[in-house]
């Protein structure tokens, strides 16, 4: 019998320090090695995008993966390319944690929709606030001094 999975993970992590270090005329290009990443471990992206201090991905996660693993490799691998390209010249790395929500299949096209869309989102809500919401509305229970 063959194996058929749906696994979509929304993914959210910021720049150290949540520093705005992630400038708007090269982040295609990290988007793009993300994208070849997920790709060569046959995850599937469905929609990659942020602003200057975090990332959202939305993506199908293969099931020999394990979503800690996968997240791992992303920072490591984007950091090396950032340093190695100087694409981001006061980039000083990945915040230590991050955010991934396990997401239904009938979700996607409003996710895809809200990562797109995050340079008009941010003009109203900020980075924190967002992602509170986030954990809040997946119901997840955090220590707020860890977010700051």
């Amino acid at each position: 019998m063959a194996t058929y999975t749906q696994i979509i993970y929304h993914i959210v992590f910021s720049t150290k320090n949540r520093e705005h270090t992630l400038i708007h005329q090269e982040k295609k290009r990290l988007y793009a090695y993300i994208h070849h990443l997920l790709t060569k471990k046959n995850c599937h992206l469905y929609r990659i995008n942020g602003v200057e201090d975090h990332i959202h991905i939305l993506t199908h996660v293969h099931p020999t993966i394990a979503v800690s693993n996968l997240i791992k490799d992303i920072k490591l691998a984007s950091s090396d390319f950032i340093l190695r390209e100087g694409i981001f010249p006061d980039f000083k790395g990945w915040q230590d944690g991050y955010g991934a929500f396990t997401e239904s299949i009938k979700a996607k096209e409003r996710l895809i929709k809200y990562i797109k869309n995050q340079e008009e989102h941010h003009k109203k809500v900020r980075f924190l606030e967002e992602y509170k919401n986030l954990l809040e509305e997946y119901e997840i229970k955090f220590d707020p001094r860890f977010l700051l």
